[in-house]
């Protein structure tokens, strides 16, 4: 479960800035376009697959979760396991556990929350080109190939797939030094419902018996 959410983390950054005469600026105006489109949304109800596979490409396991988002609050749910955000806490709450670990925000962008996977992340931390597209059923899909700057990272690619049509990120996938490819494609997304801030934090009267690990 750690390792589902540092995955998430390095997905749903910000450390060095990437020099726009490096990067292609076709891929760019793909990116600024998937960005600004995102901003107008006042929320974003969104559900995905979660696809791990080794360095050969054989599957090692796959899952299916949820995402809500509204302002700079997040919460995330996967089987066993939810990840909320109020924009200032993070509780990471592995079920089989019955551990809730909390957090502060990562406000100096450290790691990619979900509001950087869908807007300007990419300025900040990669260099990046278009791949040309290709149609998936009745999608034109545009891919970008991002390479990270800071070469300390435990990732060396990142694949984005954009609906053309939509200008909204179809899936990411990421390749780890080690081999493993983590893919999250969304198969749904609602924008613009009205979305309760109460559930973007971790009510403990709902989940008794749950250990608190407090790291702030």
């Amino acid at each position: 479960m750690k390792k589902l959410y540092s995955i998430l983390a390095v997905l749903l950054s910000s450390v060095l800035v990437v020099s726009a005469q490096k990067s292609d600026p076709e891929a760019k105006k793909v990116l600024d376009a998937v960005s600004a489109k995102f901003k107008s949304f006042k929320s974003v109800q969104a559900s995905f697959a979660y696809k791990v596979e080794d360095a050969r490409g054989k599957v090692q396991s796959s899952k299916t979760g949820t995402l809500v988002m509204k302002g700079t609050k997040y919460r995330v749910t996967f089987v066993g396991q939810e990840i909320f955000c109020d924009g200032k806490t993070v509780w990471n709450y592995d079920k089989s556990a019955k551990e809730v670990t909390i957090n502060n925000a990562d406000a100096s962008g450290g790691s990619l929350s979900p509001q950087k996977l869908f807007t300007n992340f990419y300025d900040k931390d990669f260099l990046y080109i278009l791949n040309g597209e290709k149609k998936v059923g009745n999608r034109t899909l545009q891919e970008i190939e991002l390479t990270p700057t800071d070469k300390g990272k435990n990732f060396h690619k990142v694949y984005v797939q954009i609906d053309k049509n939509t200008k909204t990120i179809y899936s990411m996938r990421v390749l780890e030094n080690g081999g493993n490819r983590y893919t999250y494609t969304i198969n749904n997304m609602k924008t613009d419902a009205a979305v309760s801030d109460a559930q973007f934090s971790f009510q403990k009267s709902q989940y008794p018996g749950v250990e608190e690990v407090d790291l702030r």
